[in-house]
């Protein structure tokens, strides 16, 4: 079998964890829409209500405080108050699935891409504005899959990061705002633009469709470089799952269709400028991640309409994967 099967304790804690994460995102969401604080000041012998915008302290008015302003604010106080204790115990929560996940030895993400994830998450660049296109997105498929993957390397010390919005717009998040609101070290590589570091050599490198390359607003960074065969992984229906992290945490992975991802690995075992000693690594992640779709996810199909579908780059993998696939 390409799958070796999680036991029932270990499918229960992946479910229990996803629940405590989606709660607790929530919440925190919900708490980061609120005005950052409201206070009311007196002014000329008068009181107002205002609006505090940001930690440093910068204030704007919302007018002099009456009946219907008094409500506003003690309103919010309340729902404040509410959402903090909420987050509080969701944390609590999460935190005790993520270490029931980790002591179950279940699959996990390197603590620095957790890190970037759950900002990506809670700014909503996830998914709408990114996935994850690189080895990391095995984590998403073995639980896809509810097993290990046998014969698929997952050890990475980088993380890549595929842009997938079609068109820029200034109100959403930026790349650079999210690198930077987990690490202020992170910087761009002055050699290769798409790529950026943090102070402990940790580095995620940013990839783009050439469809795609116009959904980045100009002053964002890193600047990715337009590949063709990204293209492929918009393609079919992406993975979202929930996993743990090596720290005790969790966070959440959107990854390309497995089918699309695993071929495209196949093609680039064969791509003349990969470098040879990435080749072999592309070449069993693919043949093993097919083998696990074959076996354990009939909601992605490997058919005959499937294979209509594909581009003639990539048929003959699919045919020679078919013909020495796992009985």
């Amino acid at each position: 079998m390409a799958v070796q099967s999680f036991s029932d304790e270990q499918a229960r804690v992946i479910v229990n964890l996803e629940q405590a994460y989606q709660v607790w995102m929530e919440t925190l969401r919900t708490l980061n829409d609120m005005p950052y604080n409201m206070r009311i000041k007196e002014v000329s012998g008068r009181e107002y209500l205002y609006e505090v915008t940001d930690r440093l302290g910068s204030m704007k008015s919302r007018g002099p405080v009456d009946a219907e302003k008094q409500a506003e604010f003690d309103e919010y106080k309340a729902a404040k108050a509410e959402l903090k204790t909420r987050l509080t115990r969701s944390k609590a929560t999460l935190k005790e699935q993520g270490s029931l996940y980790r002591a179950l030895r279940l699959p996990m993400l390197p603590t620095e891409a957790g890190k970037i994830l759950r900002q990506a998450d809670r700014m909503r660049f996830l998914g709408a504005q990114a996935m994850v296109v690189g080895t990391n997105a095995l984590t998403a498929y073995a639980l896809e899959a509810n097993g290990f993957i046998r014969d698929a390397p997952d050890a990475t010390i980088d993380f890549d990061l595929a842009l997938t919005a079609t068109d820029a717009d200034e109100d959403r998040p930026t790349l650079w705002k999210i690198l930077k609101e987990v690490d202020m070290t992170y910087a761009v590589n002055a050699e290769r633009p798409f790529q950026a570091r943090n102070a402990s050599a940790y580095e995620i490198e940013i990839l783009s469709a050439p469809s795609r390359i116009g959904g980045q607003i100009a002053r964002d960074k890193p600047r990715p470089v337009p590949l063709p065969e990204q293209e492929w992984l918009l393609n079919g229906r992406p993975v979202d799952r929930v996993v743990g992290v090596r720290d005790g945490e969790a966070a959440r992975i959107v990854a390309p269709d497995p089918r699309w991802f695993a071929l495209q690995k196949l093609w680039m075992a064969q791509k003349p400028e990969r470098s040879p000693q990435k080749r072999p690594k592309d070449r069993q992640q693919g043949i093993a991640l097919l083998n696990a779709v074959w076996q354990t996810m009939p909601h992605y199909a490997l058919d005959a309409a499937f294979y209509e579908e594909l581009p003639d780059d990539l048929k003959p993998h699919f045919i020679q994967w078919d013909d020495q696939k796992q009985r």
